[in-house]
């Protein structure tokens, strides 16, 4: 099974990676651009019997290691098909 682990900041904490790339934007003449976000992306293959244990060991992969739950949250989102 392979799965998309999406990790973003929850709301109200400063990105300033995504603040830097909108300033940017902007300067290069995109005014319509109102946000910029910054997001990371895992692709895990995982080996499991069934997609519900997969979901119980990459969430505790993003509880333990990928996410800081007091800054983060987490998606996660199967890939190819994977239900």
């Amino acid at each position: 099974m392979i799965a998309d682990v999406y990790i973003e900041l929850k709301e109200g904490v400063a990105d300033p990676e995504g603040e830097s790339t909108l300033k940017a934007l902007r300067l290069l003449g995109y005014k319509r651009v109102k946000r910029v976000s910054s997001i990371k992306v895992y692709r895990i293959e995982i080996d499991a019997k069934n997609r519900e244990e997969a979901e119980k060991e990459l969430k505790e992969m993003c509880e333990r290691l990928l996410a800081n739950p007091v800054i983060h949250r987490y998606k996660i989102s199967w890939v190819n098909g994977d239900v």
